[in-house]
């Protein structure tokens, strides 16, 4: 998953208020199909993180559910997923999200869960 989001990432300036590519993300579907996308920011805030933008592209080739995400920022390091991807995630896997692991630091091993980064939903 990593070499894959690696393989995506890699900042871009798409015009002068749109840049693209300096976090990339991957999730690994329940199939075990990796999914991959980039960050896409934009001077309106109508942009997307790279964790939304590669389930977007899970969820448009017909798949729901994913089992691990991370992300690479563009220092390269990992971190975590914003509140907005977090509640995305949970709303898509409502009944399952405490489980999905996140990758918290690739050098380290270091993984979380869901879960633990998101205890109580407000639903």
């Amino acid at each position: 998953m990593y070499e894959e989001a690696k393989s995506v990432q890699g900042f871009r300036q798409i015009s002068d208020h749109l840049e693209a590519g300096g976090v990339a993300a991957a999730v690994l579907s329940n199939t075990g199909k990796i999914y991959t996308g980039v960050c896409i920011d934009t001077a309106c805030t109508l942009g997307v993180c790279a964790e939304r933008n590669a389930l977007f592209s899970m969820i448009t080739c017909g798949e729901n559910h994913f089992k691990r995400v991370l992300a690479i920022m563009s220092n390269g390091k990992n971190g975590a997923p914003c509140g907005a991807c977090r509640e995305f995630m949970v709303q898509l896997m409502e009944k399952d999200y405490k489980n999905i692991e996140v990758l918290m630091d690739y050098d380290r091993k270091e993984i979380t869960t869901l879960g633990k980064l998101t205890p109580d939903w407000w639903l």
